[in-house]
């Protein structure tokens, strides 16, 4: 039996549906205000749903009994909001501290989802990868931070037997994701963006990072990290193959970096005034900057993976996008 928490998520459902569609006997976690992906609604009796939070430790060991072997940890809090830093460290660092005791003391195989945010730079004009490490000390994002700390229980559990694989997924698209996480920048190009940056960075099908995890369940590797990433681009590229994908005209002014800083600080007083999340943060703006390019060829080794080209995404993403607005 197979454990995948974080289902309801872009990544998690996506997981799950490659797993039910290989026959395999899943059980995946929800909460309880969480709503069933759409495209795991067909599935029925074919997945088993309980109800647990990584931070209740005995909802979650419930979860685990009954022959749970692998377990696909997809869960995570995604947040930029900064009154959400703190307790979004804490909730992700303190839930895979629990499920890492308790996949220990009942010998079970997890791999376990990081991300590209928890890996350092490399040096100008090298390809990031997994021996680069994020400076806890510099870092101020929020969410990295939680992604390193989540990591560093998984490595410590590792050194204590722990049977785990870390993946670290670059930018994750796909049609599935609607509006909400990677599809915030399709939309935001549909209605009408003028500005490009000169950043980096590198970006992969959702449809690859699962299968990607799935491929490494099955091997005999452990102790090690992988990054999923299919192709680096520009953003320049990315957001004018996505205008082209819409038929619209690509953003053509580049957006210099004091450009992206008044931004910022504009997006966070209108978030102040709305209460909502700010449409960027201090972190994000920076980044568009930043060349971030990373090298695949570990996980191609592991995994023999043939990565869909980024195009076909993109053109996938578009397409779904037009047909629901």
């Amino acid at each position: 039996m197979i454990l995948v928490t974080g289902a309801t998520g872009f990544l998690g459902s996506e997981v799950a549906l490659q797993l039910v569609q290989q026959g395999k006997n899943i059980r995946c976690t929800k909460r309880s205000s969480s709503i069933i992906p759409e495209i795991l609604k067909p599935l029925g009796d074919g997945i088993e749903w309980v109800e647990a939070d990584l931070m209740d430790i005995f909802a979650l060991e419930n979860a685990l009994n009954g022959g749970i072997t692998q377990v696909y940890n997809c869960a995570a809090w995604v947040s930029l909001k900064q009154a959400d830093k703190k307790e979004m460290i804490n909730t992700n660092v303190t839930g895979t501290a629990n499920l890492v005791n308790l996949c220990l003391l009942q010998n079970i195989r997890l791999v376990h989802v990081s991300s590209v945010a928890a890996i350092g730079l490399a040096k100008p004009g090298d390809l990031i990868t997994e021996i680069h490490h994020l400076d806890r000390d510099t870092e101020t994002d929020g969410y990295a931070i939680s992604k390193l700390e989540s990591e560093m229980e998984v490595w410590r559990g590792i050194a204590e037997e722990l049977d785990a694989v870390i993946v670290n997924p670059s930018i994750i698209l796909g049609a599935n994701a609607g509006t909400a996480g990677s599809g915030q920048l399709f939309e935001t190009v549909r209605k009408g963006l003028k500005f490009y940056t000169l950043g980096s960075s590198g970006f992969v099908d959702v449809q690859d990072v699962a299968k990607c995890m799935i491929a490494l369940m099955n091997t005999t590797i452990t102790g090690e990290r992988y990054i999923i990433n299919a192709e680096n681009r520009t953003y320049k590229q990315i957001t004018a193959e996505i205008a082209n994908g819409f038929g619209i005209t690509p953003p053509a002014t580049l957006a210099k970096p004091w450009m992206m800083t008044l931004a910022w600080r504009a997006a966070r007083i209108i978030g102040v005034l709305t209460g909502k999340a700010p449409s960027l943060d201090k972190v994000s703006a920076q980044a568009a900057s930043m060349t971030r390019d990373y090298d695949n060829s570990k996980i191609k080794k592991a995994t023999g993976i043939k990565f869909k080209p980024l195009s076909n995404t993109i053109k996938e993403v578009c397409e779904r996008l037009t047909v629901s607005a």
